[in-house]
């Protein structure tokens, strides 16, 4: 049940965030939801190949790339999602950045209490 609640959650946190920016568009509520399962499936299988895969420029930048690994993702999901468009790199940096703020909030609103 939680599970199910936190996917619904991460869509509204979806359509939060691109009502907050106007470089980011999202047609409808179900291009909401498939965004936020595209984007936890990205952030499962191929995020961490790509940190893996840039180590060396991490540490360089002092972990600052892994913002643009993010926003990586981001674009990656605007690609396959139809109802789902990202005006450029830095509207993809911001909705990543705002997206993580709002799960986070929603994250631990759902939280079972000990």
């Amino acid at each position: 049940m939680n599970l199910i609640v936190r996917f619904l959650l991460s869509g509204v946190a979806v359509m939060l965030t691109a009502y907050l920016l106007p470089g980011v568009h999202v047609a409808d509520y179900w291009a909401a939801l498939l965004v936020a399962v595209l984007v936890s499936v990205s952030n499962l299988v191929i995020r961490p190949v790509l940190v893996l895969l840039t180590i060396p420029i991490t540490i360089l930048t002092l972990g600052l790339f892994l913002l643009v690994i993010n926003a990586a993702m981001i674009l990656l999901v605007d690609y396959f999602v139809d109802g789902f468009h990202v005006d450029g790199f830095w509207w993809a940096l911001a909705f990543s950045l705002i997206l993580s703020v709002f799960n986070s909030l929603f994250g631990d609103m759902t939280k079972e209490k000990e």
